[in-house]
C-alpha cells in the first residue's frame, strides 16, 4: 500500500546532515558568525528539518514572506498562512554577508543548525500582526512575541546539526517519515489528526470518537512546543492523554505522538497551518473544533471553519472535519452538540475554563460529564505540586 496522502508540495523535506557533513560543519563552526535563537525559532528549525513544514527548506525570504502575509500562499501557489521567519537586530544584521553560513545557537548555547544567508530585509511588524493575528494589540500573545522580535529578518535554507530536545517525550516523538510508516504498517488509509494544547475533556473525546467512526485511525497529536503563560505544562498534559487513552480508547486505533512546534494563537490562519502540518505527518483528515487555536475574544467561534472556504480543497488536499460546540445534555442523556441537541442550554453541562481552573485549584473534581475523573485528578495533583 502506498501512502494515503502526499506531503504538502509532493516531497517530504529532510534537512538533517549526515555524519560526513556534520564533521565538516564542526571543523569550521567556531569561525562562523552566530545568531541566538528564541524558543519558537528553534522549534521551527526542527519542524523544517524533519519535513513537518514541507515544502519549506528554511526561513522565508522577502518575496515568500510577503506572499504568505498578503495572499496566504507560497510563491509556488501552495496554501500557507503563517510566516516562518528568523529575526535579528539591525546591528547583528549589518555584520552578516549574503551567501555566508551562519551558526544558529539554541537555548542551551550550542549550535543547532546552519543558515545559508540568502537575504536580509526589514519588515512591517504592525502589518504582520494585523494580517496574521487580526489585531495589533499587545495583549495577544502572538503580537506580544512579534513586538519583541528583531527588526531584520534573515532568509535562507537551514541545515540541522542537532535536536536540543530530542529526548523530551522520546517514546512519542515521531517524525513525519515515522508516522507515515506507522500508518502504512497498520494498513490505515484514512487517518484523522487532532491538534491540542490542553488536556482532553469529554467534549474533545466526543468529537474524536465521532471522527474515529469514519476513519481507520486517530492521530492524537498534542503540541509540546512553546505555549503562553497559564497553559497546562506539556508533561502534565501527556500524563492526562496517556491515562485517557489507556482507559477509554481502542488501543489498536489510536496513536499518540507529540508535535514539537510552538503555538502562534493565530486562530483561523493557524487552523490551516495545523492542517497542513498534519498532512505532512500523513493524516488525510483533520478535526477543526470551536475557536481552533484561539485566545481571548479575538476570533469568532467558527472563523476557523469559514477560512477553509477560501481555499480549493484540492490545493489543501486534507479533509477538514468541522465540529460545533459540544457538551453533555441531561435530557439527551449523553454528549451532544448544537447540531444534534434540541434542548435548552439549562440542560447542558458546560463549564468555563475559569470555573474549571477554580475547581481544580480547590481540589474539586468537575462533573464526570465534563471531565474524566482520572484526568481531573492528575490536574489537581499537578496544581498542588505547582
Amino acid at each position: 500500500m502506498d501512502f494515503a496522502i502526499d506531503p504538502h508540495g509532493g516531497t517530504l523535506i529532510n534537512r538533517e546532515l549526515d555524519a560526513k557533513e556534520l564533521e565538516q560543519i564542526w571543523s569550521k563552526l567556531d569561525e562562523l558568525p552566530k545568531i541566538k535563537l528564541n524558543a519558537r525559532e528553534q522549534s521551527d528549525i526542527e519542524m523544517i528539518a524533519v519535513g513537518a513544514f514541507s515544502p519549506l527548506t528554511g526561513f522565508m525570504t522577502r518575496e515568500e514572506y510577503e506572499s504568505v502575509i498578503d495572499n496566504m500562499r507560497l510563491l509556488n501557489g501552495l496554501p500557507w498562512t503563517i510566516p516562518i521567519t528568523l529575526s535579528t537586530s539591525d546591528d547583528n544584521a549589518s555584520e552578516l554577508s549574503i551567501g555566508q553560513d551562519i551558526a544558529l545557537i539554541g537555548q542551551s548555547g550550542r549550535a543547532v543548525a546552519i543558515l545559508n544567508l540568502e537575504e536580509k530585509y526589514h519588515y512591517d511588524k504592525e502589518k504582520e500582526a494585523l494580517q496574521v493575528y487580526g489585531t495589533d494589540e499587545v495583549e495577544h500573545p502572538g503580537v506580544a512575541y512579534l513586538k519583541e522580535c528583531g527588526d531584520v529578518l534573515l532568509g535562507g535554507e537551514i541545515f540541522l546539526i542537532e535536536r536540543e530536545h530530542k529526548d523530551d517525550f522520546k517514546e512519542y516523538r515521531l517524525d513525519p517519515i515515522e508516522s507515515r510508516q506507522l500508518f502504512k504498517d497498520k494498513g490505515w488509509k484514512r487517518i484523522v489528526g487532532f491538534q491540542t494544547r490542553n488536556p482532553v475533556h469529554r467534549a474533545h473525546e466526543y468529537i474524536q470518537k465521532c471522527a474515529l467512526e469514519t476513519v481507520e485511525g486517530l492521530f492524537l497529536h498534542p503540541l509540546v512546543g512553546e505555549t503562553k503563560s497559564g497553559d497546562i505544562p506539556a508533561d502534565v498534559r501527556m500524563e492526562c492523554y496517556k491515562v485517557l487513552l489507556d482507559k477509554y480508547y481502542p488501543k489498536d486505533r489510536v496513536i499518540l505522538g507529540v508535535l514539537p512546534a510552538a503555538m502562534r494563537y493565530a486562530g483561523p490562519k493557524e487552523a490551516i497551518f495545523h492542517a497542513i502540518i498534519r498532512k505532512n505527518y500523513g493524516c488525510t483528515h483533520f478535526i477543526v473544533g470551536r475557536d481552533h487555536a484561539g485566545v481571548g475574544g479575538y476570533y469568532g467561534s467558527f472563523d476557523a471553519h469559514f477560512i477553509f472556504d477560501e481555499f480549493d480543497p484540492q490545493d489543501l488536499d486534507i479533509t477538514p472535519l468541522f465540529f460545533d460546540y459540544t457538551f453533555y445534555c441531561k435530557s439527551c442523556g449523553g454528549m451532544a452538540s448544537y447540531k444534534t441537541c434540541p434542548h435548552d442550554s439549562e440542560e447542558h453541562i458546560a463549564l468555563s475554563g475559569t470555573k474549571v481552573r477554580e475547581m481544580l485549584k480547590n481540589g474539586e473534581l468537575p462533573p464526570s460529564e465534563f471531565s474524566r475523573p482520572e484526568v481531573a485528578s492528575l490536574l489537581i495533583e499537578s496544581m498542588k505540586e505547582g
